[in-house]
């Protein structure tokens, strides 16, 4: 396993360099271009497909290209006013082939114009992301959050939540148009999920900070994802339809670009995808959304934005039985240990959310911009569960010539468990902000101040009861005891006052440095803790370089005022007097431009250090984050992060990334006693130990992801699209034990997801008939996608189960296996 992420970095050089290394054998194109009355083109592009270079022909039409033997490719021969004409080729070594190539007369679109933004090189831990790729990108989830798990890492393929840099779910900020947006707090398993906020369709750009980032966002540790979406210029539009998602967007602008509208619409049922699941059963989920951006320019200096958002997810489980087996090798026991489980009863989750944002944008001057925001979020959800489990543990066969194949044929435990769960969340917050920006030339200045109305009402019942071999857990004699209990109502109502100030300043033009200096303060009425976060952050382009590379650095404190879920203790009380968690940070790296082969090539690297305290201490199970709503843990993160950004061939980006990360936490009262025991049972002594420091849950040693993108060589129209992501493993803590935190191993999170496409209808309009139901579309691709192409049992969590000694063995909850989707997508 140690080897694949090696082996998997040579395939990617030997990709970049296998054209070259094609080379070696070469043949010859030569030919005319003319036009419709025989006419010689100069002038007329002649590149080989996939390349980014090649030749123009003579005064006289003519061309002799040099061309890769053996093989088979393409060459594009392209003109301003004429439709570009491609041509197949497979030659023998010093073959030369001689063509006549005309071309005819059409209305080619321009080439976009390509803006380069220096800011993404600039800030310390910037990513942008090409919104674009959302819809290719295999994943079984996809989005935008797929496209960051390539960069960050991930544990589970069923949720759009995402860990940065040793961070947990909750330390991300997300924010659409300004807007912060926010997700279900009590969804357990990622399978129970639905919709991520964040629309792809309806994105323009996407920027995503892992760390380091400025002072005018909020109070979070670990990422922030900055979403702005598109103002339409034009009417147009998408359609997509697929076995997991199905979508439509719409937008356009009056005649007179005053309104403009931007509307999305999705639909989503994992059921094809948890079918296949370990827990068989009847699975029921769905989820829909409706989101829309009206704009009106009231006149040239003041305009009014509408965001709105409506989404729900249902989830019904109606579980039958499951069949669970993991393998145990020790010095003193060997066996395949498999657990059977036979259900009764249902469970029904409900999470609905709903945003409605308002914004006026002021430009009283040229360089002044003023923006006045008014929001309100509200997350309603609802758990209803009473499922019971009879289930038998032992050693299962294997042996297929054997007649109980399959079965447990050597009892080592049964037993009854009972999960009971009526809980109910309801969260409103209220949101009035100021945001402006100043530009005096060398000086940018930004500042922001913003009120906030927190209201949570929470009432958790839930209970759980355990019986093995006919013995209640924990057994008490004449009394029944739950093994878990949790009965808590919390009404909280909390004043949250924010702002910031920062100034963006050019140091020096010609030594090419710049310097981003901010502070943002944090008040809440619920601890009354003021913290302040000053924030500082460069970057410097050496002029007189020939290389094309940027430093850049940030260093702050990044503070976490705590919202619900780092409220709750693990018995469901609520503690009021919990303060921020904090940290300070510091990172810095480089940015590097080059190009290999003819090819644009982007490397960035960045190392980083975290130091954390009043840290509060949680356990991760599935997607479910249990914290001990107590400030008793210090803890520090530190790491290494390179991607390399390029094209394989002419217009396909594609990256890989690799992070390298330790972060540890050292609990407050972490001591245990370990006992001696003899022969009979009897404790002959003791002493007392502390834990020290720990891993974290999110402790991911290396990380790696890769998406990659290409086409065949003769035709542009058929693509390909993989995604791969390795994560080494994770520690997995026995809850409420201080002898057992880090007692058991996530192993590594291996995945590779591939999808194919086929452009079906291209956007030559004028080549259809005016009666074609087509005839407006842009383009029709199908794609199909093959989800863990590998068929890989990755593991996220673990039930533990004890047998008829009293010994506890750990049995692996398992992720998705191979599955196929397929997908149309259609524009207009």
């Amino acid at each position: 396993m140690k080897k694949i992420v090696p082996f998997l970095l040579v395939i990617f050089a030997v990709c970049i360099a296998g054209k070259a290394v094609a080379q070696k054998k070469t043949a010859w194109v030569t030919g005319r271009v003319v036009g419709e009355n025989e006419q010689p083109l100069d002038n007329v592009s002649v590149v080989i497909l996939g390349r980014l270079k090649g030749s123009v022909t003579s005064d006289s039409g003519t061309f002799r290209l040099r061309v890769p033997a053996d093989k088979a490719f393409a060459i594009v021969f392209s003109f301003t006013g004429y439709k570009s004409e491609q041509r197949n080729f497979l030659l023998n070594e010093n073959e030369e082939e001689h063509v006549v190539i005309r071309l005819e007369r059409g209305t080619r679109e321009l080439e976009p114009v390509v803006i380069t933004d220096q800011r993404q090189r600039r800030e310390a831990g910037l990513v942008v992301i090409n919104p674009k790729n959302a819809i290719n990108i295999p994943s079984p989830t996809g989005g935008i959050e797929s496209l960051i798990k390539v960069f960050v890492g991930s544990n589970n393929e069923l949720t759009s939540q995402y860990s940065v840099r040793g961070g947990n779910y909750d330390e991300n900020l997300i924010y659409v148009n300004d807007f912060e947006v926010f997700r279900p707090y009590l969804v357990r398993s990622g399978q129970q999920e639905g919709l991520s906020f964040i629309n792809p369709e309806l994105a323009r750009n996407v920027s995503f900070y892992n760390g380091g980032f400025q002072a005018k966002y909020g109070d979070k540790m670990s990422s922030v994802l900055d979403i702005q979406y598109k103002k339409p210029r034009q009417f147009g539009g998408s359609v997509y339809v697929g076995l997991l998602e199905q979508g439509l967007h719409l937008e356009g602008i009056t005649k007179n670009n005053k309104f403009s509208y931007l509307i999305g619409v999705r639909n989503r049922s994992n059921r094809n995808l948890l079918k296949s699941q370990e827990t068989q059963g009847n699975y029921v989920p769905s989820s829909a959304d409706l989101q829309a951006l009206l704009t009106y320019q009231i006149n040239a200096k003041n305009t009014i934005e509408l965001l709105g958002n409506i989404s729900q997810t249902k989830f019904t489980l109606i579980p039958e039985y499951s069949q669970l087996t993991s393998s145990v090798f020790s010095p003193y026991f060997s066996a395949n240990l498999g657990l059977d489980i036979y259900f009764d009863g249902r469970e029904e989750d409900r999470y609905r959310t709903n945003m409605l944002g308002l914004s006026l944008t002021q430009q009283p001057k040229k360089n002044l911009r003023l923006k006045w925001m008014l929001s309100r979020f509200e997350n309603d959800e609802r758990e209803a569960l009473d499922i019971t489990g009879a289930y038998i543990f032992g050693e299962r066969e294997f042996d297929k010539s054997k007649s109980d194949f399959g079965l447990i044929n050597n009892p080592l435990g049964a037993g009854l468990y009972q999960t009971y769960a009526r809980n109910k969340l309801n969260i409103q917050v209220w949101n009035a902000s100021h945001k402006g920006m100043l530009d005096k030339g060398r000086h940018y200045l930004q500042w922001g101040q913003s009120v906030e109305r927190q209201t949570i009402n929470d009432k958790l019942h839930e209970w759980e009861y355990q019986d093995s071999a006919g013995y209640s857990l924990p057994h008490i004699p004449d009394n029944l005891v739950m093994n878990k209990v949790l009965n808590s109502k919390a009404d909280l109502e909390i004043t949250r006052l924010s702002g910031y100030f920062q100034d963006n300043i050019i140091v020096h033009d010609s030594m090419g440095l710049v310097l981003q200096a901010g502070v943002r303060y944090n008040y809440n009425t619920l601890n009354n803790e003021l913290l302040i976060s000053p924030r500082v952050g460069f970057s410097w382009k050496p002029a007189h370089w020939k290389r094309d590379i940027i430093f850049r650095g940030a260093a702050g404190i990044y503070n976490q005022p705590p919202f619900y879920r780092e409220l709750r203790r693990y018995d469901g009380s609520v503690n009021k007097d919990l303060k921020a968690q904090k940290s300070w940070q510091v990172a810095a790296g480089f940015d590097y431009n080059f190009r290999s082969g003819n090819r644009p090539f982007r490397l960035t690297t960045e190392a980083y250090y975290k130091n954390m305290w009043d840290v509060v201490p949680y356990d991760i199970d599935n997607v479910r984050l249990r914290y001990f709503g107590e400030n008793r843990a210090k803890a520090y993160a530190a790491g290494f992060e390179t991607r390399l950004f390029g094209e394989l061939v002419k217009d396909a980006e594609s990256w890989i990334s690799l992070g390298f990360m330790r972060t540890r936490e050292n609990l407050k009262g972490d001591t245990y006693y370990d006992y001696t025991i003899d022969s009979l049972g009897t404790i002959k002594d003791s002493s007392l130990k502390e834990a020290g420091w720990l891993r974290r849950p999110s402790d991911r040693f290396l990380t790696f992801g890769m998406f990659l993108q290409d086409y065949l060589s003769t035709n542009k129209n058929l693509k390909v699209y993989l995604n791969f992501l390795y994560g080494s493993n994770l520690p997995y803590n026995i809850p409420n034990s201080v002898k057992y935190r880090n007692a058991l191993v996530i192993e590594p999170y291996i995945r590779i997801d591939i999808g194919f496409s086929a452009l079906l209808l291209d956007s030559e309009k004028s080549n259809r008939r005016s009666h074609s139901p087509f005839r407006n579309f842009e383009n029709i691709w199908a794609t199909l996608e093959v989800f863990n192409l590998i068929d890989r049992d990755n593991t996220i969590s673990y039930m533990l189960i004890k047998d008829f000694s009293n010994t506890v063995f750990a049995m692996p909850n398992r992720l998705t296996p191979r599955l196929l989707n397929l997908k149309l997508v259609a524009r207009f």
